[in-house]
C-alpha cells in the first residue's frame, strides 16, 4: 500500500466530528475519536471507490465512497471543508 492517487485523500468527518479520518497521500491513515487524537493508526488502499483499511495492530476494515460520502463500518463521513 504506497503512494496512490486518488481524489479522497484528506480529511473525513462524521457529521457531529466525533470521528474523523485523514486519508494522507502515503497510504497511511488516522483516526481520531473525540478527544483522541491519534486512536488508531494505519494503512489503507483505494481501489475505484472501494477502501480497504488494515489498522497497525492488524485489525481490518472497508468502507465504500458513494456519492461524495465515505460509508464506513456503520459510520458515514463526509468530507471536512
Amino acid at each position: 500500500m504506497n503512494n496512490q492517487t486518488h481524489s479522497y485523500v484528506g480529511m473525513w468527518v462524521t457529521a457531529d466530528r466525533y470521528i474523523r479520518h485523514e486519508l494522507l497521500q502515503d497510504g497511511r491513515y488516522v483516526e481520531a475519536r473525540g478527544k483522541r487524537e491519534r486512536a488508531y493508526l494505519g494503512r489503507y488502499r483505494v481501489t475505484g471507490n472501494h477502501i480497504d483499511y488494515r489498522d497497525d495492530t492488524g485489525f481490518t476494515a472497508d468502507g465504500e465512497f458513494i456519492d461524495g460520502v465515505l460509508h464506513h463500518a456503520g459510520m458515514i463521513l463526509y468530507r471536512d471543508k
